[in-house]
């Protein structure tokens, strides 16, 4: 079988483990990503485009001879990335820019959601302030308010009260919160019970869901703070046992694939619905149209079967014929962050340890690093994301809280609670 050059688009933590678990596969002659980060680097040529360069990704793909691009975050996906990239030719794993709406707009993922029966808390959408305050005077507190549109995570206000929701209505629609991604906002009831993140393989009509995480997105340990892009992530969950993730299937994922299809948007690539656990059983929060981040660093450590040859059969339409594989010991994923972040903070600061901290059940995937000056340097406000395999989270967890001891770098803030739910 002929062997594939792949050009991983992204710069995270998601995209070094994509890299690290595309590496393993036999199909693959070379690895590109762009932009990349120090970590990818050692796995990857880095390529420096920016993941908005819709022109200069699909130039470098043409002049290379790229098979497969495998697009990371959301924003190249919602610009029309795969559309342009099928044009001239080249596979590309991901959904187009029409079924990226389903991340690139919450009013279109509720309202597909409602006409199709899919479970999710009650909502509005609104374009004005004075009918978005009287909406919210009908539903029960807390209010969560969200932006319609891409928000790079800061898009979501929950308010205890309803003075905080007026002022949040307030802040998203005029603009002064999130610019021109809140010209239109929803308003949402306040779901309750714990958080699942499923990622799902899909392929136009089947879908396949990974096994079950969970991120936490608070800042400080026992969940307080502001929300950040995650924090630290573990699979597999307690809570996702064998029959609930067969429920999920049958009232989330299914239906969703196939309204879809019904809508003229058929769905390739990776879907991955936020869920609630709520009394009345699982409910969509939102739905992302790539991997997740902090995720795919404790999902695909725990694959077994071949990333190149699931994304192949995903493109090509085969996903009913590929049997996935996964081994059974837990993972556990810790970030390591910048002091501040996420408000502000301050990068370049030399890291210390990165070999030390590797071992055969530890890997540390980059997220936010750079080269300078022939040594590896923090680069972003979640800087390292510290992945171990364990027999079970508890083993998991023990062996990256170690490998988190060997290693730092100035102002350096961490979680030092990563899957204490599992463990309750």
């Amino acid at each position: 079988m002929a062997k594939l050059k792949i050009l991983i688009i992204g710069s995270g933590g998601r995209e070094h483990t994509l890299a690290w678990k595309l590496a393993q596969s036999d199909r693959v002659a070379q690895i590109y990503c762009a932009p990349g980060n120090a970590g990818i680097s050692g796995l990857a040529q880095c390529i420096p485009l920016k993941v908005d360069d819709i022109e200069g990704i699909v130039d470098f793909s043409k002049k290379e001879a790229i098979d497969l691009v495998i697009i990371g975050p959301e924003l190249p996906l919602t610009l029309g990335l795969v559309d342009a990239l099928e044009e001239v030719g080249i596979k590309a794993f991901g959904p187009s820019k029409k079924a990226a709406e389903i991340e690139g707009s919450k009013a279109f993922a509720k309202d597909l959601m409602w006409r199709y029966g899919v479970p999710t808390a009650r909502y509005g959408v609104f374009t004005d302030t004075e009918s978005a305050r009287n909406f919210a005077r009908e539903i029960p507190g807390p209010w969560v308010i969200k932006a319609d549109g891409l928000a790079a995570g800061k898009g979501v206000l929950i308010c205890p009260t309803i003075k905080e929701a007026d002022e949040a209505i307030e802040s998203v629609l005029t603009g002064e919160a999130v610019g021109s991604a809140g010209e239109k906002i929803v308003i949402e009831e306040y779901l309750e019970g714990e958080e699942l993140s499923i990622l799902a393989f899909c392929d136009g009509k089947t879908i396949i869901p990974m096994v079950p995480a969970q991120d936490h997105k608070r800042i400080f340990d026992g969940d307080k703070g502001p929300n950040t892009g995650g924090m630290g992530a573990y699979s597999p969950v307690p809570a996702g046992t064998p029959e609930l993730m067969q429920e999920i299937d049958e009232k989330i994922l299914q239906p969703v694939i196939k309204a879809m299809e019904k809508e003229g948007r058929p769905y390739r690539g990776v879907l991955y619905p936020g869920l609630m656990l709520t009394r009345e059983g699982p409910k969509v929060l939102e739905f992302n149209c790539r991997f997740g981040d902090p995720e795919t660093q404790v999902v695909l450590p725990r694959l077994e079967s071949d990333l190149v040859e699931i994304i192949l059969a995903a493109v090509e339409g085969r996903l009913h014929e590929t049997k996935i594989d996964w081994i059974p010991e837990a993972c556990i994923t810790v970030v390591m962050a910048s002091g501040g972040y996420p408000g502000s903070y301050r990068t370049g600061y030399p890291i210390s340890g990165l070999e030390e901290a590797s071992s055969d059940n530890v890997i540390v995937f980059h997220s936010g690093t750079a080269w300078q000056d022939g040594q590896i340097v923090s680069a972003g406000g979640r800087v390292l994301s510290v992945t171990a395999l364990g027999a079970n989270i508890a083993k998991a967890r023990e062996n990256a809280y170690e490998a988190i001891k060997r290693m730092s770098f100035t102002d350096c803030h961490y979680r030092k609670d990563i899957a204490y739910r599992a463990l309750k």
